[in-house]
């Protein structure tokens, strides 16, 4: 009798290039079921590699991702896209593609011969649009859009997709204070709601703050993961991105807060 599958989705023993430079090898992750997992470290560590194999958008060199027991890469692409939602980190939109007509591609893993455009498919865009606050947009055109406007669409793309696992690149790029933290109140509802989230996010006081799973990288590597708490300490944080900080208790959430040293010369002051 084969194991249980622990999550929906893991990565197996997986070495990942680009351009036959290898950028992970030999990796080994299993996302909770439920979580919502937030991966950290320095740039260009793999964080995006990673989340790109998860996506199966990137094929791994060696090993395997699976989803439901079943190696994604062998799953049609139809099928998977029904399980998994992506935000990728850039995105190109048709040229002369309206707001509305964009979200509206988020429901193509839903259509088929027989299925065809149906209420159920406009609620789901309607809400996405209404949740990342672009519904005023809907007659714009994309290419019209500022920086932020833009990314908020593209959230709204995966949202109107309705899959159970919500993969995110950097959801919070373009985006001022305000939009990054009422994005990031609606991943986490989506969260609460059940779906299982992964994102890649820079900051990593937000990523305590929102994260119950944190994968921290460096140099192709997973250094350390588990709750905020056990990651985010002066410790883990020196050894992932090599910087001297204070780990406070956040004074609204309790969660970790990461206070970096001033460092002047070449003396290190609190």
């Amino acid at each position: 009798m084969s194991d249980p599958v622990k999550s929906r989705l893991s990565a197996q023993s997986v070495t990942l290039s680009y351009d036959k430079r290898t950028i992970s090898r030999d990796l080994s992750v299993e996302i909770p079921d439920g979580s919502f997992t937030v991966i950290v470290g320095p740039n260009a560590c793999g964080k995006s590699t990673l989340l790109r194999s998860l996506s199966r958008l990137l094929a791994p060199g060696k090993g395997q991702v699976v989803l439901d027991g079943q190696a994604i890469a062998s799953m049609r692409a139809k099928e998977v896209a029904k399980q998994i939602g992506l935000l990728p980190q850039t995105s190109i939109a048709p040229d002369g593609i309206t707001v509305a007509d964009l979200v509206s591609r988020g429901r193509y893993p839903h259509q088929g011969l027989i299925r065809q455009w149906s209420a159920t498919d406009e609620a789901a865009v309607s809400a996405a649009m209404e949740d990342t606050g672009i519904t005023e947009l809907a007659d714009r055109g994309v290419d019209e859009l500022s920086g932020g406007q833009r990314q908020r669409v593209w959230v709204a793309v995966a949202l109107a997709q309705d899959t159970p696992i919500l993969l995110l690149d950097e959801p919070t790029t373009y985006l001022d204070i305000a939009h990054q933290i009422s994005l990031l109140d609606l991943f986490a509802r989506l969260h609460r709601q059940g779906r299982t989230i992964v994102a890649v996010l820079h900051d990593l006081n937000h990523a305590a703050r929102y994260g119950t799973h944190l994968i921290a990288m460096r140099d192709g590597e997973i250094i350390k993961e588990g709750p905020p708490a056990e990651v985010v300490t002066e410790q883990g944080v020196h050894d992932v991105f090599g910087l001297p900080c204070l780990v406070i208790d956040d004074p609204v959430t309790g969660t970790p807060m990461v206070v970096p040293r001033a460092i002047v010369g070449d003396s290190v002051s609190a």
